[in-house]
């Protein structure tokens, strides 16, 4: 099949180029060949490259005065109609006032774009799908194929669940026609992850607790129903605290679940959120990777950032990170989606935390094996880092999309500006996601945060930190022990013994608590009693 060739310019004195850059990197990604004219190009030497290039499709721009703009988009249909005659396809996007004076040259243009599209729409036409009535089929409805579908964009997920059924139908179906995200990630209260299949056990005085009170399978795939529209967004939800297997199975056949989500030492007695204890949680979790493994369902271990909200060290977050991608490939997950929840805890600055990350993913990319362990990246702003005052939350929500956009992500987790006030209803995430997708845009062709020197320093630092802490959790293991970083004993121990530590788990069953840590220049390190940061060894040698 002959690939398709676009060309595209602003026309005549308009210098603005953004929206010519990223309509071509959108044609780029639906198979088309780019040809980019630049800034204020004539009319003639539009025309000129089209005809040497044999374009299919021509696209120009006009973001100035719209009096100006019509005049001129008048001489340019005109000179163009050679090419208009022979079949060649015409293009416009400009502002609105712009775009309704490109609307009254009868025709020519086969597509106005007038700045409100979203990038799904952008690609709909570019593919030849039809502007209206889409259904189901024309988005991907698993996650790789709807993250490679949308590059160069990262794909939007946002967290979502009311206090009951009713509301969230509603509002599910809202966001859908808003085409507001690509993934619902639905919230369930409480008592439906720990006590879904145990009626006995619930307590209707806590329903809605934490998100929609869920009590059937029924339930679910009302909610599932409730999103086929609009833009069909994909759904997911928390993986619960107790009959792990039994959920799972359930969610992938009343939600199409789009990825599994699980931790490897939490959600279980130690953080109060589960039946289980410590050692027995992290093999049930490891069962559960192993469940959508087999079902080539990816699978996210949403772990490093609980050891960053409990105030642990830079170190300990990027340990647990690799610890968590070594065992979804040592139990055959094939797609693993690693997330980075920045400014956690939320002093770390900016340079820090990108640190922080671009660690991890050092760490964790070794691993990749193609076809075998793909590694998708997926980012989001801290759970407690939102002022409270929501303007305020608006600017930390588009700064910090900016800064992680840095990572290139495959998908980008908005934690909506109203979540220090209130759960997001399903209007405040269409005003998040049009908040983020703007940040997005400004930060596309954004100057290489990730090679800032003192970045670099402090990757290397975190890293040579980690070694010295993995291999601790490789001495517990007991003789026999073949693989200790995936044995869910010497797991456990990593925590009992203090080696995986934060402060926030003193008077704990299971954790010591015994760890101090401390902000300092933009990074969260341990500390002695004296406020003086320590390496890791010096930490390890006052109780191993």
């Amino acid at each position: 099949m002959t690939q398709k060739i676009v060309v595209a310019a602003a026309l005549g004195e308009c210098v603005h180029v953004a929206g010519v850059s990223n309509f071509l990197r959108l044609a780029e990604t639906a198979g088309w060949k780019t040809i980019f004219l630049g800034p204020a190009v004539p009319i003639e030497q539009v025309l000129e490259a089209a005809r040497r290039e044999k374009a299919d499709l021509v696209g120009v721009s006009y973001r100035l005065t719209p009096e100006t703009g019509e005049r001129l988009l008048g001489q340019f249909a005109e000179a163009a109609s050679e090419l208009h005659e022979a079949g060649v396809k015409f293009a416009f996007a400009g502002t609105p006032p712009v775009a309704e004076k490109a609307e009254k040259l009868s025709g020519f243009f086969d597509k106005i774009f007038d700045s409100s599209e979203s990038p799904e729409q952008v690609l709909a036409y570019l593919k030849g799908q039809p502007a209206r009535d889409l259904s189901e089929k024309d988005f991907p409805q698993r996650t790789v194929d709807r993250i490679l579908w949308k590059r160069p964009y990262p794909i939007l997920r946002h967290h979502f669940g009311l206090p009951t059924m009713e509301d969230t139908l509603r509002d599910i179906e809202l966001i859908s026609d808003a085409q507001a995200v690509d993934v619902i990630s639905l919230g369930i209260d409480q008592d439906a992850q720990e006590n879904f299949f145990h009626p006995e056990r619930q307590d209707k005085r806590r329903m809605g607790a934490g998100g929609v009170p869920v009590r059937s399978s029924d339930d679910y795939r009302a909610l599932y129903n409730a999103s086929r529209r609009g833009n069909f967004p994909l759904l997911r939800t928390y993986s619960g605290t107790d009959d792990f297997i039994r959920l799972a199975e359930m969610y992938v056949e009343t939600i199409n679940i789009a990825w599994c989500a699980i931790p490897l030492y939490w959600f279980n007695l130690m953080d109060g959120r589960g039946p289980w204890d410590l050692e027995g949680s992290i093999r049930e979790h490891q069962q559960v990777m192993a469940f959508y493994s087999q079902r080539d369902i990816p699978v996210e271990l949403n772990e490093p950032h609980h050891w960053g909200m409990r105030d642990a060290p830079d170190v300990i977050f990027v340990v647990s990170a690799f610890l968590a991608a070594y065992n979804a490939k040592k139990y055959g997950v094939r797609d693993y989606i690693a997330q980075m929840m920045f400014n956690s805890p939320p002093g770390l600055s900016n340079a820090m935390d990108l640190a922080k990350m671009l660690a991890v993913m050092e760490m964790i990319t070794p691993l990749a094996e193609e076809g075998a362990f793909r590694i998708w990246k997926q980012v989001r702003i801290g759970l407690l880092s939102h002022p409270l005052d929501p303007d305020a939350a608006r600017g930390h929500l588009a700064a910090s999309t900016y800064l992680q956009m840095a990572l290139k992500p495959d998908i980008l987790h908005i934690v909506g500006h109203t979540e220090a006030h209130h759960a997001a209803t399903g209007s405040d995430i269409i005003e998040a996601s049009k908040i983020v997708r703007r940040a997005i845009q400004n930060a596309m062709g954004a100057p290489d945060m990730t090679h800032d020197p003192a970045i670099r320093t402090r990757i290397e630092e975190l890293k040579a930190e980690a070694a010295t802490t993995l291999e601790a959790i490789r001495n517990l293991a007991p003789t026999g022990v073949d693989d200790p970083w995936a044995d869910a004993a010497t797991l456990a121990k990593s925590v009992t013994s203090g080696v995986m530590d934060a402060p926030q788990l003193g008077n704990n069953k299971f954790g010591l608590g015994k760890i101090r840590t401390r902000i300092v220049n933009g990074a969260c390190l341990a500390v002695d009693e004296t406020g003086q940061a320590i390496n890791e060894r010096e930490r390890l040698l006052k109780f191993l």
